[in-house]
Parts: C-alpha cells; structure tokens; sequence
C-alpha cells in the first residue's frame, strides 16, 4: 500500500519499436488533446483565483499572456507545450503556496481544489439519477443552483455554478455545455442522452492499461 501511496506515473510504457520517425493522428483526435490541456490550465485558473494564491490583475495578465503565446504558436504541438508549461507555472505556485501557508491558509487552499470537483461530481450524480427512464435529460444553471443551495444550505452564485456545470461536462464526457435555445438571457445547461449517461462511470482517479 505505502508503494500505491507513493507512486507516480514515469512512462507511458516501452516505446514502440517501428521503422519510421512520424505518426499519424487525427485532427479531431488531437483537437480534443488540446482541448482537455485548456480545461486543466483553466481548472489551475480558477483554483489559484479562489484561494487567493494569485489575485487580481497579475492572475489576468498570467492568463492574457498565456493566450497570446499559444495563438501566436505556429504548431499545434508548441500550442500543446505551451499550454502545459504555463499550467506548471500556476501549479508550481500553487504548490508552493500549500508548502509555506500556516495551517489555517492551507486549510483555505484545499478547499478552493475540492470545492469546484466536489460540486461537479454532485452535478453528474443528480443529472444520472433525473435521467432514470428518460430518452434525453438536461439541468439548468438554475436549477443546478438551487440543487447545489439544498445540498450546501446556503446559496451558490452564478459563477460559481458555472464552474461547477463546466466542470461536470470535463469530468462526464457525455454531457454537454451550452444554452437554452431561444432564451434570451442565454441560460446555461448541460444536456445528454440518458442511455449514454448512465452507462458512464465516475471515479476518483486514472484507470487504464
């Protein structure tokens, strides 16, 4: 166990051995690489931004500065290097922080990392159980708010809602963000195929081969 506790992930595995120096993927494939290395850098955003670790204007130009250099990328894997390194960069001072905090501002740190993931898994377990017997299912950013408010008993806000439907859509796959078609206010929700959902499992860490 003290083995499991301690580990981490060193390789993908042995190289494959073949005669040629390229491979080939799919655009859509990589596309969606890119897209999940944005959704984390952009989890490190918010996580920094809710404890405090960097605030303000210098968490904005971080962020502006970020962007700029991935458009002005001129490959897609220097946009993939790009966007993992400045998610290092946040993680590296978020780490930091965590070390040299007194008790209670770890405390404080800690929450801001679980509070959005927490909300999300709350999200996708509400979203499968109103999905039972259905052929398509969807939960508004309202009426995820007030779920979320029964569950905390206190009010959640807007934002932080958002953050929280984003997040579902990034940890269940088979549901989608968007908005409510015709509503003025454009209201957020998150829709899916009630077979699809419910055949999906939620855990809490990396399974594979």
């Amino acid at each position: 166990m003290s083995k499991l506790a301690t580990a981490s992930i060193k390789a993908f595995g042995p190289s494959p051995k073949a005669d040629f120096e390229t491979i080939e993927i799919p655009v859509s494939e990589f596309q969606s690489i890119l897209k999940d290395s944005i959704d984390l850098y952009n989890l490190h955003v918010e996580i920094a931004k809710d404890s405090g670790i960097v605030r303000g204007k210098e968490l904005a130009k971080m962020t502006t500065k970020a962007q700029e250099s991935i458009k002005a990328a001129r490959s897609p894997c220097e946009k993939l290097l790009l966007i993992n390194a400045y998610a290092k960069q946040l993680l590296a001072r978020i780490r930091t922080a965590l070390k040299t905090a007194n008790p209670t501002r770890r405390e404080v740190i800690r929450q801001a990392i679980t509070k959005i993931q927490l909300r999300a898994e709350a999200i996708v377990s509400h979203i499968k159980t109103l999905a039972e017997g259905k052929e398509k299912v969807s939960l508004s950013s309202p009426q995820a708010r007030q779920y979320l408010a029964g569950m905390e008993g206190k009010p959640v806000s807007r934002r932080d809602c958002i953050r929280a439907l984003h997040r579902a859509e990034r940890i269940c796959p088979v549901l989608m963000y968007g908005h409510i078609p015709g509503d003025g206010r454009a209201t957020a929700r998150i829709i899916a195929e009630s077979r699809d959902l419910l055949s999906v499992s939620i855990g809490n860490g990396l399974t594979g081969t």
